[in-house]
């Protein structure tokens, strides 16, 4: 492998880029790394598909569980993260693989990003309170007339983005998404980009029946021993995927039957809009059909072609 490649590795939910990450690193010789927002907190390992234990001893992972859910993790702190990571597998001689489908993470390493000024606390204040006065529908609402773009990736009723958006917006008289796109400095690495783009119907049977396996695998008393804490529901880490239904299956709002089908629903709405992401945002080396038998086959065939 050509020293300084990166192999970045993603796609939507559910669509087995863990498998194929990992079965590269043990061809490859590499570490995989993790890329996906919600995998980087420690309380929800089964919920949010963390690697096993059994996996972890096939190969080196980094960035897997490494953040307590009462902290903020942002595309630039997570650029940071991984910066240190990747020069630190490459001085191991191993290949630095990339992991996940935190789309604007990736784009955020491998592009760069314009440096966005700080929000005074005054502002920030303000912002939260409007969205606890205004309400999300409201409030989501009033951000669409300063940062359309941001709206419409943003999943209704996540308070942490859409009050992160208003904010930058009323500080810097400047839409987020703007700050986003704008000039960086770009990372010193090589990228390989691998895509995995399944069909739909497929995906949507995948999504459910993973739900399900999680379900078996004790995710119930997982999210059960968080609830239990009681903790700050403004934290990030609790929008994992699943969290939001289950606690309110606790609370005995929802019966359980009607939190698994929300929260396979929501999961599928959220693989829908990576994937929306992924056909404008990003322009990958190589798209692979994750159902083909052969995507490893092809893959591995890709990185030696363009070994040099």
């Amino acid at each position: 492998m050509a020293q300084g490649r990166v192999i970045v590795v993603t796609g939507p939910t559910a669509s087995g880029k863990s498998a194929l990450a990992l079965a590269l690193a043990e061809q490859q010789s590499g570490t995989v790394i993790n890329a996906d927002a919600m995998q980087t907190y420690d309380a929800f390992p089964i919920l949010t598909a963390q690697p096993t234990a059994q996996e972890r001893t096939r190969v080196p992972h980094a960035l897997y569980g490494v953040l307590p859910l009462s902290e903020t993790l942002s595309a630039a702190r997570w650029r940071t993260l991984a910066s240190a990571e990747i020069p630190r597998t490459l001085a191991e001689g191993r290949t630095p693989i990339l992991c996940g489908g935190s789309g604007l993470y990736l784009r955020t390493l491998m592009q760069g990003i314009a440096a966005i000024p700080d929000v005074s606390p005054e502002v920030r204040d303000q912002a939260n309170a409007d969205w606890q006065s205004l309400g999300p529908d409201a409030f989501r609402a009033r951000l669409a007339e300063k940062d359309p773009a941001a709206v419409l990736r943003l999943k209704p009723g996540d308070r942490q983005r859409h009050v992160r958006a208003w904010e930058v917006a009323v500080a810097t008289g400047r839409p987020l998404s703007d700050w986003q796109t704008g000039a960086g400095t770009p990372a010193p690495w090589r990228f390989a980009t691998v895509l995995l783009a399944p069909e739909r119907g497929w995906l949507r049977d995948r999504i459910e029946s993973r739900f399900d396996a999680m379900l078996g695998e004790g995710v119930l008393a997982e999210v059960r021993a968080v609830f239990d804490r009681a903790p700050d529901p403004r934290w990030p880490g609790l929008k994992a995927h699943g969290a939001p239904e289950l606690f309110r299956h606790f609370q005995g709002e929802l019966e359980f039957g009607k939190a698994r089908q929300i929260a396979i629903d929501h999961t599928r709405q959220y693989a829908k809009r990576q994937m929306t992401w992924f056909r404008h945002q990003m322009t990958p080396d190589l798209v692979v059909d994750p159902q083909s038998a052969q995507s490893l086959e092809v893959v591995a065939q890709y990185l030696t072609k363009t070994e040099a």
